[in-house]
């Protein structure tokens, strides 16, 4: 039985994508922010073998940290304007697993 009866089984979050019309522009943006974060990871550990290469001088590497704090402090502050969790941006991809 269902403890929540207000609640319905479409309601409740899956980890997916909302297909809802209503909340389409939801959907979008949480497909948009998890793209987004997928290749600011992506970027990050490409910027870490490059680092631990050593083809990078001091002064790259140097920029290179302040580039990625602060594509990673954007990304906190449009998850706060968006009203998005990590969590939220870890999209179930069903057999495959979560997608970050």
């Amino acid at each position: 039985m269902d403890k929540n009866p207000q609640v319905t089984e479409a309601q409740q979050p899956t980890g997916r994508i909302s297909l809802d019309p209503d909340k389409a522009e939801e959907g979008l943006t949480q497909l948009v922010m998890t793209v987004v974060e997928l290749l600011r990871e992506l970027v990050e550990r490409q910027a870490m073998r490059r680092v631990e290469g050593g083809d990078l001088t001091e002064e790259q590497i140097e920029q290179l940290g302040e580039a990625l704090m602060q594509l990673e402090n954007k990304m906190e502050e449009m998850k706060e304007i968006f009203n998005l969790t990590d969590d939220d941006l870890n999209i179930d991809l069903g057999p495959l697993g979560n997608l970050i």
